[in-house]
């Protein structure tokens, strides 16, 4: 008898479960989002404004000048040790020929086990999928949007899913776990278990500044104060797995929680890229975030700055960094904790900062020193 598992951060699945999900949860999975057109228009969509709606590329939170700005895409797979890409967007087939030439290019860098999995609507350029397959694609998820969820017959992709049921990639489907669709969403199991399908993913609905205005006027509202994710997407997608068990299928059913993706692959991945990229100045903390000492200056050069500490308080190269980037001047914290109240005197604005590994260097605190 199939059963449901327990997982991480309450996401729960019913085998089989897909790799990708697999590598994701370890971290390993580079993002890439390949494009952020989309014809589809779905009310749900979290993608950002900055990204929405525009033909940008990025490698996780590193964006590349263009599409041919390959080194920042291998870059980033080698500094997370990556195993496998998920590609996003957006929606890839509306640049499928960059996707092919994507997926190409990171099986010949990497190997055919490196595993790709893309996510599409496959409104537009469905008949690429052959295309896509040839080239490595390993797993390609399809999107198909709640109104055809209880009549697959009528969805215009279904096509693109039977096209792509006739290669050799593993087929499956990604939807939002819709509060109060569950019989819905059950639907589309069955009818994904009787095409053959693989798997299905139910990804828990979160808030986001674009779909905020779509959702509440739908009369939804988040869950917490500490999430945004949607009350009663949990509840709606462990009915549907609960519904499932105790039928003979074979497809796999997975539903992935906010706090899994934030949490857990988030989490690991920046571990990941933080061993990688770490500097001698730096510190990693227990969650993957890099703890170092910053001085500022209004009144001072900043190359006049960094050789007077270097010479007054005989800080060695490796320990000291000139961040023309950020303009300041970054230091081993336990340097600058000893140090901190003679530059303070001097006018000098001294932090203990604490920033994410990642392209971005998204800082998530920034304490002054002294203490």
């Amino acid at each position: 008898m199939r059963e449901i598992t327990q997982w991480l951060n309450e996401s729960t699945y019913i085998a089989p479960l897909s790799p990708a999900c697999e590598m994701c949860a370890n971290g390993s999975k580079l993002v890439v989002l390949i494009t952020g057109l989309c014809p589809a228009k779905c009310f749900y969509c979290p993608i950002s404004f900055e990204k929405g709606g525009k033909d940008r590329i990025f490698a996780d939170e590193w964006e590349l000048d263009n599409e041919n700005d390959i080194a920042k895409l291998i870059n980033e797979a080698k500094y997370i040790d990556a195993t496998g890409a998920g590609i996003t967007g957006g929606d890839p087939l509306v640049v499928w020929k960059r996707t092919k030439n994507y997926i190409s290019l990171l099986k010949d860098t990497f190997g055919a086990d490196f595993h790709i999995h893309l996510y599409t609507s496959a409104v537009k350029n469905g008949k690429h999928v052959y295309d896509l397959v040839s080239a490595g694609l390993d797993e390609i998820r399809f999107h198909p949007v709640p109104k055809h969820w209880s009549d697959m017959n009528k969805s215009p992709i279904t096509h693109a899913i039977k096209t792509a049921l006739e290669t050799s990639a593993d087929v499956a489907i990604e939807i939002p776990s819709m509060p109060r669709m569950d019989q819905e969403m059950f639907s589309l199991v069955e009818w994904a278990n009787d095409m053959g399908i693989n798997w299905i993913n139910l990804n828990e609905l979160e808030y986001s500044e674009r779909n905020a205005d779509n959702l509440n006027c739908r009369e939804y509202s988040v869950k917490d104060d500490i999430s945004a994710a949607v009350i009663g997407s949990q509840e709606s997608a462990n009915n549907v797995l609960t519904m499932v068990v105790d039928k003979d299928f074979e497809i796999g059913v997975h539903y992935c929680s906010s706090s899994f993706k934030d949490g857990i692959q988030l989490t690991n991945r920046i571990k990941r890229r933080a061993k990688n990229i770490v500097k001698a100045h730096e510190v990693i903390s227990d969650d993957g975030t890099l703890l170092k000492g910053v001085i500022y200056t209004k009144n001072m050069p900043l190359q006049e700055l960094y050789e007077s500490i270097k010479q007054e308080f005989n800080v060695g190269d490796e320990h000291i960094f000139l961040n023309g980037e950020k303009k300041r001047i970054e230091l081993g914290l336990w340097i600058l904790e000893k140090i901190s109240p003679e530059l303070k005197g001097r006018g000098l604005d001294c932090y203990m900062v604490e920033e994410y590994p990642t392209a971005d260097g998204l800082e998530v605190e920034r304490i002054p020193l002294p203490l």
